[in-house]
């Protein structure tokens, strides 16, 4: 009996784990644009930074994640227990401000002159010069930094708990604990290895020797060094474009009517269904964007004028 019993234990925890990697995997890709704009928004947090101060600001900013995250997650299971009606309002949320993000990125340029930019790397410059301005910018760039990774993290336990709120409360703890951690070690693991990229490309120009081995550490090196900018850049565009098709996503797939017009629209061979789907995602979500930034602007303009 007691072996019967044993075994049915293992046979449910298998069947749990099972259960679970499949929901985790669903979550996973639901999060994909979250995850990739969480990346280059933090590797570009440490801009700036000492070379040698790199990896301790990161250290930090993923133990604040980690935090964020102990925080998120039993507020989030709370809400889907006590009040599942918030979950989908929520998730919503979460998209609209991920097209806003995104609309925000790409008019930067236009709601900030270059004034205001040259100003603010003369700042940065400032900052560095003194050991108390530099120890003041380090921890200014940490909070930041978490500030940031707080808002992204919401959004990421958000739309996991909405890929899973059909599932029992046991699966939903399990994935949302099992993707908290898993974003936390491959973002900050990522960016720790973007930011040093450099370094060691540079340590492999230095390399001493004339034979081929040493040739072609020197010549990898000098790929890596110039390869790091570009990654920066298509890790900024990437995350740009899907905040666009997550965040249409999001709201295109919980609006019944819209999402019937444009499951209507769509072809049914491949790959051209999945490539209009998606640009009615990045549509919808571009659209979204433009409305809430311009929202934002007004609702900002009312109260510096009050001010």
């Amino acid at each position: 009996m007691a072996g019967s019993s044993l075994l049915a234990l293992i046979d449910d925890i298998a069947t749990l784990l099972d259960d679970v990697s499949v929901m985790t995997k669903v979550a996973t890709q639901k999060t994909a644009g979250v995850l990739g704009d969480d990346l280059a928004l933090n590797a570009q947090q440490v801009a700036g930074v000492a070379a040698d101060r790199e990896l301790p600001v990161v250290w930090a900013v993923a133990k604040g994640s980690a935090i964020n995250k102990a925080i998120l997650v039993p507020v989030a299971l709370a809400l889907s227990f006590y009040l599942e009606a918030a979950v989908v309002p929520l998730m919503m949320i979460g998209g609209a401000f991920l097209c806003f993000e995104g609309v925000e990125k790409i008019a930067h340029k236009f709601l900030h002159t270059d004034a205001e930019d040259k100003q603010h790397h003369k700042d940065m410059l400032k900052a560095l010069t003194t050991d108390s301005d530099l120890v003041a910018f380090e921890k200014d760039k940490i909070k930041g930094a978490i500030r940031t990774d707080f808002i992204l993290s919401a959004e990421i336990i958000v739309i996991t708990l909405g890929a899973v709120k059909e599932a029992t409360f046991t699966h939903q703890v399990a994935v949302l604990t099992l993707i908290s951690v898993i974003m936390t070690i491959g973002v900050y693991g990522l960016v720790a290895g973007i930011v040093k990229l450099d370094d060691g490309g540079v340590y492999l120009v230095e390399q001493k020797g004339a034979n081929a081995w040493a040739r072609f550490k020197q010549q990898l090196g000098r790929l890596i060094l110039w390869f790091a900018p570009y990654l920066m850049k298509t890790l900024s565009v990437a995350g740009t474009v899907a905040m666009f098709l997550v965040g249409g996503g999001i709201l295109t797939h919980n609006v019944p009517a819209l999402h019937h017009f444009i499951a209507g629209l769509t072809p049914k061979t491949e790959p051209l269904g999945t490539v209009t789907s998606w640009s009615a995602d990045a549509a919808i979500g571009i659209v979204v964007g433009i409305i809430v930034l311009a929202m934002v602007q007004v609702a900002r303009k009312l109260f510096l004028r009050k001010r």
